[in-house]
C-alpha cells in the first residue's frame, strides 16, 4: 500500500493547506490536504488517517495532531474534504480541539508533517470527535497495512 498527495510537490506542502492559505476557522487553516491510497490490501473495510507534526514537540511539548480520520471508505480524498459534507468520513479532534482538519502553521521554522494511512479489516466503532488515543486503541489488531508520506511546510 502507498499514499500520495498532489498537495505535496518535491517534498513541500502547498501554501494553501496551511497558514498561508485562504480558508480559516478563527486562526486555524481549514482547507484540507488531498491524498490518494494505492495498492489497497484485499479485505480492507475502511481506512484511518493521522496527520501530525512531530517537530511541534520542540515548541508545544507534544506531537501536534492536524487531522484524524476514521471509517474512510474511499481511496481518494480531494482537497477540502474536511469541510465538504459530500465526502463521507468521521473526524477526530485535532490539537485545536476541533473535529476537523487544522492545517499547517509552524510557529518557529519549517516543520515536517507526516500523513499516515492505515488499512483496516473493520469499520471502527467511533463517532465524530474521537481522540488519537481512542483511534489507536480501536485499530489494535485490525491493521492490514499502513503507508505514509510527508512534506515540509515552510515558515516564511
Amino acid at each position: 500500500m502507498k499514499v500520495i498527495s498532489n498537495g505535496i510537490q518535491n517534498g513541500i506542502i502547498d501554501d494553501k493547506y496551511g497558514k498561508f492559505g485562504v480558508c480559516f476557522d478563527e486562526d486555524m487553516p481549514t482547507f484540507s490536504l488531498p491524498f490518494q491510497i494505492e495498492d489497497v490490501p484485499l479485505g480492507t473495510q475502511s481506512f484511518a488517517v493521522i496527520l501530525d507534526d512531530k517537530d511541534a514537540v520542540e515548541v508545544a511539548g507534544f506531537v501536534w495532531i492536524h487531522w484524524l480520520i476514521a471509517n474512510l471508505t474511499t481511496p481518494v480524498v480531494p482537497s477540502g474534504a474536511s469541510t465538504d459534507e459530500t465526502v463521507e468520513l468521521i473526524q477526530g479532534l485535532n490539537s485545536w480541539h476541533k473535529p476537523c482538519y487544522g492545517g499547517m502553521a509552524p510557529p518557529n521554522k519549517p516543520h515536517t508533517y507526516d500523513l499516515i494511512v492505515y488499512a483496516l479489516d473493520i469499520v471502527l466503532p467511533l463517532q465524530n470527535g474521537f481522540t488519537v488515543e481512542q483511534l489507536k486503541h480501536a485499530m489494535q489488531g485490525h491493521i492490514l497495512a499502513q503507508a505514509q508520506t510527508h512534506g515540509i511546510y515552510r515558515d516564511k
